[in-house]
């Protein structure tokens, strides 16, 4: 598969082949990646999670409840790709209003994961990560709230990346966690992460958490040498592949010069409860918006109680209701103080904890998922679910970013990823880093 730096070189009638390959590979595929095949302008085609308007496109954010809605404006990051040479170009499966962590709960279907069509390419953006790992799209914008870029691309065997909280415009896409949802690249490797987000990067007044900060072109140096911070007490959850592929990496890291140090953390089980309380509860909020009257499916009902009641319940799956009813039940009286209000102090505990590692490291090397990717069908309680993103939703909850990579195979040849976190703003050193590690652990496809 041609790489985002090579395609940014090919000419308009190249780049109209390649639009026309990758379509038909798409739909020779079974992974059922694309749900779409719309596009919009000319240039390098990125694929688009289903939950970033495009302008003209049916946007559904995965669910049944907005069949027939069409995005009446762009995302600012598409308009930022279309000054770029770049495109949108067709949508991806996701779990319904990216809550989940497989890709099995959208309204189309299951995706599957392109190293093995018995797992899961993971979620929520996982139709983007299982279309860049099984190379039937060049790229891909996926959204990360708790770990729904980095969990899919570390399933998949791709680089994904999450922006620091402010630094991508979230204006076009459709809210799940406001304090918590970035847009992020999905891509082959750092060097391709590293020019997607700096064309889709920047400060936009239509987005009132943007931040008003200068960040100029990330210039690689994968020779900058690190000190980089291992959480001993994280590994110890994981499988024993992760712990091999973690351990394997730490030396590679030291091998390559940087400066290893040691570091523990608190349980992950306080980041998982802090995390579900906090997201299910502006969920609630924000999806409080789809009923029926303003936005896409509208059920049939004899009056307006009725109409609201109909269109949810027919309109939302399993998973969306579950956690509207868990998001309603921490803001109600009588339990807001003691649980949303504590969750919020928590997450000021988990941003100092960070802040305190930063204090001696650079960066911070952790897993992203205690296994490989799951068959389909195997996860069938929703706190095992919430379990595997033990290791991406503190990244969120503090507003940093992380980039998971590829780092080897476990004995099925399934991917196993690694994330990098870097300080709020420091997204150089992150790529830095990252190029470093990429280029350390020899990663083969």
């Amino acid at each position: 598969m041609i790489t985002l730096k090579e395609a940014l070189t090919k000419s308009k009638e190249e780049l109209s082949e390649i639009k026309s390959e990758l379509e038909n590979l798409a739909k020779a595929s079974n992974l059922n990646a694309y749900i779409g095949f719309e596009s919009s302008g000319e240039g390098v085609p990125i694929l688009i999670k289903d939950n970033i308007q495009v302008n003209g496109w049916n946007v559904t954010s995965g669910s049944k409840i907005l069949q027939g809605y069409i995005a009446p404006y762009n995302a600012t990051v598409i308009d930022k790709l279309n000054a770029n040479g770049m495109m949108a170009f067709g949508r991806s499966n996701m779990d319904e209003f990216a809550m989940g962590s497989t890709t099995e709960s959208s309204f189309y279907g299951i995706t599957k994961n392109p190293h093995d069509l018995s797992r899961v390419p993971g979620g929520s953006s996982g139709g983007a990560a299982a279309a860049v790992g099984g190379g039937i799209a060049i790229a891909a914008l996926g959204s990360d709230t708790g770990g729904s870029i980095r969990q899919p691309a570390a399933y998949c065997g791709c680089v994904g990346m999450k922006p620091t909280y402010g630094r991508v415009s979230r204006y076009g896409l459709a809210a799940y966690a406001s304090s918590l949802d970035q847009i992020g690249p999905i891509t082959q490797n750092v060097e391709d992460a590293a020019i997607l987000y700096d064309i889709i990067k920047g400060h936009d007044s239509k987005d009132s958490t943007s931040a008003d900060i200068e960040d100029g072109k990330t210039v690689i140096n994968e020779n900058r040498k690190l000190t980089i911070a291992v959480i001993d007490n994280y590994i110890s959850e994981a499988s024993s592949e992760i712990q091999k592929a973690y351990s394997d990496t730490v030396k590679a890291l030291q091998d390559a010069g940087h400066t290893i140090i040691h570091k523990n953390m608190q349980n992950t089980k306080y980041d998982i409860a802090t995390y579900y309380i906090l997201a299910t509860a502006e969920a609630a909020t924000n999806l409080a918006r789809f009923d029926g009257v303003r936005y896409g499916r509208r059920a049939e009902a004899s009056n307006v109680s009725d109409l609201y009641y109909n269109t949810r319940s027919e309109g939302f799956g399993d998973e969306v209701k579950r956690r509207i009813l868990l998001g309603n039940f921490v803001l109600s009286s009588g339990y807001y103080d003691a649980y949303y209000l504590k969750a919020q102090r928590v997450r000021h505990l988990i941003r100092d904890e960070f802040n305190a590692i930063f204090k001696d490291a650079d960066l911070i090397l952790s897993p992203v998922a205690p296994s490989v990717a799951p068959k389909i069908g195997a996860v069938h309680d929703p706190l095992e679910m919430y379990k595997s993103d033990m290791y991406t939703i503190a990244i969120n909850l503090a507003g940093l970013p992380a980039l998971s990579l590829p780092v080897a195979k476990d004995n099925d040849g399934m991917p196993i990823g690694l994330q990098l976190i870097a300080k709020a703003f420091d997204e150089q050193t992150l790529f830095d880093g990252a190029a470093s590690m990429e280029k350390a652990v020899k990663y083969t496809k």
